[in-house]
């Protein structure tokens, strides 16, 4: 605990001298007797230092949760900090959403008053927004084309320098699957959970076969062969998560990005997330979705505030304005195999029974 060593003036402890004479309009700058200052490009100015600003603190957040995930043992009290953590970069990720509706009171034309000021300066130089993509794991490599030329294209050397350092060293991603390898319980002495879940799965599988069949008076054919067909396809679904060899193809087709391993044991926490020895990893990996799910969400409304601001105008940067921003909403999804899990889950009521040995540890009792 830090004591107080003199007094502390409230602007100088928060530099507002600095912070707020930092915004210049361009429009002011460059005004004259028929075009004065825009009076919208204050707004324009406040709410993207206000992004840079929580942007900053994400990174000051995910830099924390790193330092721990590099360990090699992760002890449960540091998992609670690590979900404290992941929980306020959500809350942030709400406050930077929210902040579409304040900009979206700027109107089109006001917009456009002062557009051409900012020609080529644009999002994609945000560094601090491209270093939280890196951070979670999104990496130039992972990107659609366009965004692969414009990711790096617009920086200065020395940003480019800096993105292309934090690409060469392990994500949150290579770390969370490096985490998830190290759990235990699924393969334990006189205990292996994916063979009884196997089982399950094939029981189930056979299930809706019959269940097809035997309603199959009240089908026509080729909707019973649409059936049968989705059923086999299911099969080879979850066949890929136990064939190591089928695991890595879609790894190498970009279909998955964790490790077979690394997702069985996702899945396993998954499962038996009532397990108290499972619960904080179970909120690791749906808070990552959930900070997942809301930089979709922030990317689209990004999308929307283009078209409802250019049209289909080209953007700022020389992209394709909204079409591109839509399209980086739907790609550029980093933790896509946490939400897939889903795929594989079962009801509670067929899940395998864990051996009374394993149960003792998964609730603590060691």
């Amino acid at each position: 605990m830090h004591k107080n060593k003199g007094s502390v003036y409230y602007g100088d402890y928060l530099q507002l001298g600095k912070l707020l004479d930092s915004q210049l309009p361009l429009s002011r700058k460059y005004a004259d007797k028929h075009n004065g200052e825009c009076h919208d490009e204050m707004l324009f100015i406040v709410v993207h230092q206000v992004y840079e600003l929580w942007f900053k603190q994400i990174i000051h957040d995910f830099d924390s949760i790193l330092s721990i995930f590099r360990k090699d043992f992760v002890p449960e009290s540091e998992l609670s900090t690590i979900v404290q953590k992941l929980n306020r970069v959500h809350r942030i990720q709400s406050l930077l959403i929210a902040q579409f509706d304040v900009l979206e009171t700027m109107t089109p034309m006001d917009f456009l008053e002062f557009r051409d000021l900012l020609i080529p300066a644009s999002g994609f130089q945000s560094v601090q927004f491209r270093e939280i993509e890196i951070k979670m794991g999104l990496n130039t490599s992972d990107r659609m084309n366009v965004d692969r030329e414009f990711f790096m294209g617009r920086l200065n050397e020395a940003d480019k320098k800096k993105l292309i350092d934090l690409e060469n060293a392990p994500s949150l991603l290579k770390h969370l699957e490096q985490w998830l390898e190290r759990i235990p319980f699924t393969q334990m002495k006189d205990f292996n959970f994916w063979e009884e879940y196997k089982t399950t799965i094939d029981s189930i599988l056979k299930e809706d076969e019959e269940t097809i069949l035997k309603n199959s008076a009240a089908l026509s054919q080729i909707q019973k062969n649409i059936q049968l067909e989705n059923l086999s396809l299911t099969r080879s679904t979850f066949n890929s998560l136990f064939d190591l060899d089928a695991h890595n193809e879609l790894i190498e087709s970009k279909q998955r990005k964790l490790s077979q391993k690394a997702i069985l044991n996702a899945l396993f926490i998954m499962l038996y997330r009532d397990e108290p020895m499972l619960a904080l990893p179970f909120q690791v990996l749906t808070t990552l979705m959930d900070i997942d799910e809301n930089f979709t969400t922030w990317r689209y409304r990004h999308a929307l505030l283009a078209q409802r601001m250019l049209g289909t105008k080209i953007g700022t940067g020389g992209s394709s304005g909204h079409a591109y921003l839509k399209r980086a909403a739907d790609n550029n999804r980093v933790y896509i195999d946490l939400f897939n899990l889903s795929t594989f889950l079962i009801p509670r009521s067929r899940l395998p029974s864990i051996p009374e040995d394993i149960r003792k540890k998964l609730n603590f009792n060691v």
